[in-house]
């Protein structure tokens, strides 16, 4: 056999994706760099590896034993390059995180100092819907989860980081809005909401819940930033974090709206699964992350907590 860990590596992140094309998109190979080692790595087996099936690439009952056993055998050389690192004084090792999408305006800042200290880490974040967020929490495929509703259907710990803030918002595109003051008033008007099961689209449907409000005419979309920007060309109003649209507003882009019962508040929370063993990295992090959290919400969000709507 003459395989090396290169090839193990690649070929695991196929079995993971299930397409050459994928998989090199996260490796940052070409298609042809990917396939090119995966015929490599093959003409290693007289067992097939792959096959095609309906022009999909599957993996194979022999190939799967053999990703097995290369997840375990990459983890073993990842602890050896650990323990190398440890032994000159580094910490060192992965550190995974993920977040649904307004937290990429939250979660940087309370992990730059932590990866200046220690760069021997290497940080994976995925920033994504709120689905996809608590299912990979719940499958502890990552250490912790930034989040700004808690899960209710498993148990977690939670460290809170920061208050998070929602006011109705319109573009300078939509026109006249002296007349919406009430709640009431919005059941007539268009509504721009982010996808079921966001954490945005909860506190928003809460508060129209609370208050009767019945909406006739909305548009839906997937992330703040298509919100953002269909706010922006004037298409409705929407309720929104005032963490992830500063910029708007300073430029005059979008205008918060003054309105009774508003702004909704809920909080960042760091989460873990409850009983979560921590690793060294993970360990350190929340260490760190109740150190320096004043001072980063100190330097890094005056503007957030001092923040006043300017009315006309």
């Amino acid at each position: 056999m003459n395989y090396t860990l290169h090839q193990l590596q690649i070929f695991l992140t196929v079995t993971r994706t299930g397409s050459i094309t994928k998989a090199a998109e996260e490796l940052h190979l070409t298609q042809p760099a990917v396939s090119i080692q995966m015929r490599n790595l093959q003409d290693q087996f007289d067992i097939p590896l792959t096959e095609i099936i309906g022009r999909r690439l599957h993996i194979t009952p022999f190939g799967r034993e053999i990703a097995s056993t290369a997840e375990n055998l990459l983890k073993e050389v990842e602890n050896i390059e650990n323990k190398a690192l440890a032994h000159k004084g580094l910490l060192a090792g992965k550190l995974v995180i993920t977040s649904v999408s307004t937290g990429k305006y939250v979660m940087p800042y309370f992990l730059s100092g932590f990866m200046r200290e220690h760069p021997g880490i290497d940080l994976t974040m995925d920033v994504t819907n709120k689905t996809r967020v608590v299912e990979s929490l719940e499958k502890n495929e990552v250490d912790f989860a930034l989040v700004s509703i808690l899960p209710e259907t498993f148990e977690v710990e939670s460290e809170e980081l920061l208050e998070n803030t929602l006011y109705l918002v319109a573009g300078k595109a939509y026109g006249p809005t002296e007349h919406i003051r009430s709640p009431k008033d919005l059941s007539e008007l268009p509504l721009i909401l982010r996808e079921s099961g966001s954490g945005t689209r909860s506190v928003m449907e809460r508060f129209m819940k609370k208050h009767g409000i019945e909406v006739r005419k909305r548009l839906e979309l997937s992330s703040n930033e298509a919100v953002k920007q269909a706010l922006i060309a004037g298409l409705g109003l929407s309720v929104m974090p005032l963490i992830g649209i500063r910029n708007e507003i300073l430029n005059g882009d979008l205008r918060i709206l003054p309105m009774e019962g508003l702004p909704l508040t809920t909080n960042w929370n760091l989460i873990w699964l409850k009983g979560k063993s921590f690793g060294p990295v993970s360990s350190a992090y929340l260490d760190y992350l109740r150190k320096e959290k004043m001072r980063i919400i100190r330097d890094r969000f005056t503007w957030y907590e001092t923040f006043e709507i300017q009315h006309p």
